[in-house]
């Protein structure tokens, strides 16, 4: 081999490195089998979502994992590898993928890392499940929101309460006054 190429595949390795260094999650799937359209749909929607899909040599992963300190995924690179990148949100890729693993037979999450942990494909379906960003943030702030509304309704049933207390007195002592004359 000479020596532009090896100096080629070592850049290479330097920038997957860098990528799952910088990444927020990344997913190692299985393409192979996918039709273009698929492809085309697959990457649309992981594009939309911020992810980027790359096919990349399993030799050049190897050794990219190895210089990001992520030695755990070596086994995932069993034949034809494909990696999706996010660098926002780390359950996008998984949501996107699992999305289309359900729909397409052929695209096969084989596992992956997320906030620098290795995430093994059974983790990857768990936080596949969970909302997006935005709607964590509406559950949290329906949460944050539920007591203040509990306290809210409280205090209308008390002041509808008192609303009503002078008028069943009343009433009272209408009957009273009618049961005198």
């Amino acid at each position: 081999m000479s020596e532009a190429t090896i100096a080629l595949k070592a850049q290479q390795v330097e920038e997957v490195a860098d990528k799952f260094k910088q990444s927020a999650s990344a997913i190692v799937v299985d393409v192979r089998g996918l039709t273009v359209a698929e492809s085309t749909e697959l990457r649309a929607a992981l594009r939309q979502e911020g992810v980027q899909l790359k096919v990349i040599k399993n030799k050049i992963l190897t050794r990219a994992v190895d210089e990001a300190d992520l030695s755990d995924m070596k086994d995932l690179f069993a034949g034809p590898s494909a990696v999706a990148f996010s660098s926002e949100d780390p359950i996008a890729p998984a949501r996107v993928l699992k999305k289309f693993a359900d729909s397409i037979e052929a695209l096969e999450i084989k596992g992956g890392v997320i906030d620098g942990h290795v995430a093994t494909l059974e983790e990857i379906q768990k936080i596949a499940s969970l909302p997006d960003r935005d709607g964590l943030l509406s559950m949290l702030l329906s949460t944050l929101q539920a007591p203040i509304r509990n306290v809210a309704y409280a205090v209308n049933a008390v002041k509808d309460a008192k609303e009503e207390e002078p008028e069943s007195a009343s009433e009272s002592s209408d009957s009273d006054s009618n049961d005198e004359a």
